[in-house]
């Protein structure tokens, strides 16, 4: 089996960078004091006040990289494989670099937005627990599977059951949606979640707009090249040459 064609250039390079911060948590805990861990946690994590009023606008990118434990960097890593292996293959190594870290940086600023408007004096949620982890980029990069590939089928582990890769999205946008309307703590991120897969439609999406723009502003031209040349053959068909030198090519 050929391993190294498994893993994609970015895929690959984005797991070793995770991995590599991951083990430096780990080192981290393991010899140095709990207090060590808090500075780098809060320090490189997402903290929404520490970027408004601390200024480290580092965190909104560095947070990406941080993982709570070994079950989350390898569900988060084994996502990003399954569903942007394929996407980077169809778009490149250059595009999904920049739309894995404009989803992630962008679902960062919407949880600094959105937990600023709720806790604008920095009582709660805007200093709590840093925001660490890829998942607001990977629920970015499983809207863009669901757009390109939507009739996929999907195994819904651990049911023996198939599922088009469009429905299955959809379903998991929306646990993550209604987990926004809990009131328990579940200590997971759920607005930097849908904020990755928003940033990620608005993305896709603006491609659409532009075309639409364009093909409205060439229609224009068009209509506008039309009426100018109706109105000179109008003022200019019972006219002679303007000289007997005039030729015309064929």
């Amino acid at each position: 089996m050929n391993w190294g064609g498994m893993l994609t250039p970015a895929i690959r390079n984005i797991i070793i960078a995770c991995t590599g911060v991951f083990l430096l948590q780990t080192l981290l805990r393991l010899f140095f004091p709990p207090a060590v861990t808090f500075w780098f946690q809060n320090e490189f994590g997402l903290v929404p006040l520490a970027v408004t009023h601390g200024l480290r606008f580092w965190q909104p990118l560095t947070y990406l990289f941080l993982h709570d434990g070994i079950w989350h960097i390898l569900f988060n890593m084994l996502f990003l494989w399954m569903f942007g292996a394929d996407l980077e293959r169809a778009w490149g190594t250059h595009r999904f670099y920049v739309y894995f870290f404009l989803t992630g940086i962008g679902a960062g600023l919407i949880n600094v937005l959105v937990k600023t408007l709720l806790d604008p004096h920095g009582r709660g949620m805007s200093v709590a627990i840093p925001t660490i982890g890829a998942s607001g980029a990977i629920y970015g990069v499983l809207l863009a599977a669901a757009i390109m590939f939507p009739d996929r089928q999907i195994w819904l582990i651990p049911f023996p059951v198939t599922i088009p890769m469009k429905i299955y999205v959809a379903g998991a946008i929306a646990i993550e949606f209604f987990s926004t309307l809990g009131t328990g703590g579940d200590n997971v991120s759920h607005v930097t979640h849908l904020g990755g897969a928003l940033v990620g439609y608005l993305y896709l999406r603006r491609g659409l707009f532009l075309y639409r723009f364009r093909n409205d502003y060439l229609d224009w031209k068009r209509r506008r090249t039309r009426r100018k040349f109706e109105v000179y053959m109008r003022d200019h068909k019972n006219e002679p040459p303007a000289s007997s030198d005039d030729r015309w090519v064929n």
